[in-house]
């Protein structure tokens, strides 16, 4: 008689696998790295991941996109959303040093899997484009409105933003202190006053 399959809730897992590719990047990180970090068997792993490694870095891709998804909703309800998107930036130099080393999945995706799989690479750009939009679109609002002075193109502008998110995690690894970010943040915020 064979026993009973052991069941996983695929979200928990997909978070912690998230955390061990966060850490060391979809490249260095091995199944038993995330057997490990899982909990679960080799067998169990295929059953639920029939794609692989691959597949559950593609999920946990997808839990970002997600995150950014909900984050677009605050926004487009909130009365100033350029104030969420600036406490979302300054939350940064709040993080903790860990927090600080792995800097952002996605930006960190798009480094690592360029030259090596352009569907993972062309999946983390998509998201970091649909974050740019929602900035611009957030900026534009807030010229509209009267709180940014700044009348430069909104898609200039989130664009400047998004190239201030990437620049930013990796200067947060240069520099995991708080007082340096903070610093770092509110000037490059200032163009956006």
């Amino acid at each position: 008689m064979k026993g009973r399959p052991v069941t996983f809730d695929n979200e928990e897992v997909i978070l912690k696998a998230q955390k061990v590719f966060w850490e060391k990047g979809y490249t260095a990180t091995s199944l038993a790295d995330l057997l490990t970090a899982t909990g679960m068997g080799s067998g169990s792993f295929y059953n639920t991941f029939k794609g692989g490694k691959k597949e559950l870095f593609q999920k946990a891709i997808q839990q970002r996109r997600e995150a950014f998804i909900q984050f677009k909703a605050e926004l487009s309800s909130s009365d100033s959303p350029i104030d969420l998107i600036k406490d979302f930036f300054r939350s940064m130099a709040t993080a903790d040093q860990q927090t600080h080393l792995q800097g952002c999945l996605i930006s960190n995706t798009v480094t690592e899997m360029t030259f090596i799989d352009n569907g993972l690479e062309n999946q983390a750009i998509t998201i970091l484009k649909d974050v740019e939009k929602m900035f611009a679109l957030a900026i534009e609002k807030g010229q509209q409105d009267g709180r940014i002075k700044n009348q430069t193109d909104p898609v200039i502008l989130g664009r400047y933003l998004i190239t201030f998110w990437n620049g930013l995690n990796v200067t947060r690894r240069m520099y995991p202190d708080n007082k340096v970010l903070q610093k770092q943040i509110e000037m490059q915020l200032d163009l956006i006053s």
